[in-house]
């Protein structure tokens, strides 16, 4: 039998603290502070697919996040069942992320940028003014949670489990997305966007179906939310839920699929654990994020593999000497 490697040994001894995760935390509050991460790393894995592959950056992917949350809960208070509604939800994101793509993919660059900031901050406007649809700043109140195969998910381990199973899905579903003959096409439209289009491809139909991609499971992030807290408003579609999300990208490492993990890991602790005790703790996040850019641009992630291979070469380049002169002397 051979000898596993070190990165097959890491995935395994990572899937094995994450399946035991409940147990050993023990603490409910902690355990949410888990199902909150995954959570948000499927969003930040989603807007990953963009930035970090297609080298677009959106400000906007709280409104597709949003709208696969306030969809649901409006099926759901019109009194929908739970399979029903996300699946409906679901659809209505895809149809929303179509309307999102024509319209930002009229530009790229900056010009990208700000159309998504503009139909982000659309988004938020309608949430906000049209009470009679979203409840306005009340938001709205979803009674329960689903129960799949009868199985509750009222208790945090049990919806810990559920929001696990979703974000290995995610995952596999962009390693395999990346990994094909079409991410390898994607990251072309990044790096040569002419010269892809010089060799037949449509450099438009590649970056609209991976918009696609990302809203479908930006929208699955905003359901694994709005059951999370069942509840929501329009804070949820504000450019401050965009902008972590990028920074969760950014700071985790984009064109990674483990940095948006990590990126998602930061902002989530700091949010809920670090400003326990610290009142300022968005002053300290912003340190850590200029550490993050200054002492490892490439993300934290890619930057800790790069100092971590470093080390080691350099730990083996002292050895070596060490080592041929103890041969001599063994002679």
């Amino acid at each position: 039998m051979s000898r596993l490697g070190p990165r097959t040994g890491a995935w395994l001894l990572a899937m094995l603290l994450l399946a035991t995760l409940p147990a050993w935390i023990g603490n409910s509050y902690y355990v949410n502070i888990a199902s909150q991460i995954l959570i948000w790393a499927v969003l930040a894995l989603a807007l990953n697919l963009l930035v970090g592959y297609a080298g677009l950056t959106s400000l906007g992917h709280a409104g597709l996040f949003a709208i696969g949350g306030y969809a649901a809960a409006m099926l759901l208070g019109a009194g929908y069942g739970h399979f029903v509604a996300a699946v409906l939800a679901l659809l209505v994101t895809l149809l929303a992320s179509a309307v999102f793509a024509v319209l930002a993919l009229r530009a790229t660059g900056i010009g990208f940028l700000m159309i998504t900031l503009a139909m982000g901050q659309i988004l938020w406007g309608i949430a906000y003014r049209w009470a009679s649809l979203t409840n306005g700043d009340n938001g709205i109140t979803v009674a329960s949670r689903p129960a799949p195969f009868g199985l509750s998910l009222s208790q945090a381990p049990a919806f810990y489990y559920a929001t696990l199973i979703v974000f290995l899905l995610a995952l596999a579903s962009m390693a395999v997305f990346v990994r094909s003959p079409f991410g390898a096409s994607l990251t072309g439209t990044r790096d040569q966007a002419r010269r892809m289009t010089a060799l037949g491809y449509n450099v438009w139909l590649i970056r609209f179906l991976t918009i696609l991609c990302s809203g479908f499971w930006s929208g699955v992030a905003g359901l694994l939310f709005l059951y999370y807290n069942q509840f929501i408003s329009p804070q949820v579609v504000a450019l401050t839920t965009s902008a972590e999300a990028l920074l969760m990208v950014i700071s985790g490492g984009s064109g990674t699929l483990l940095g948006p993990i990590f990126g998602a890991a930061i902002v989530v602790v700091m949010k809920n654990v670090v400003s326990a005790y610290i009142e300022r703790w968005n002053l300290v996040l912003g340190v850590i994020f200029i550490l993050i850019i200054s002492f490892m641009p490439e993300g934290l992630v890619p930057g800790s593999v790069r100092l971590w291979r470093s080390g080691w070469h350099a730990l083996r380049g002292k050895s070596a000497p060490v080592s041929a002169a103890g041969s001599e002397a063994s002679r």
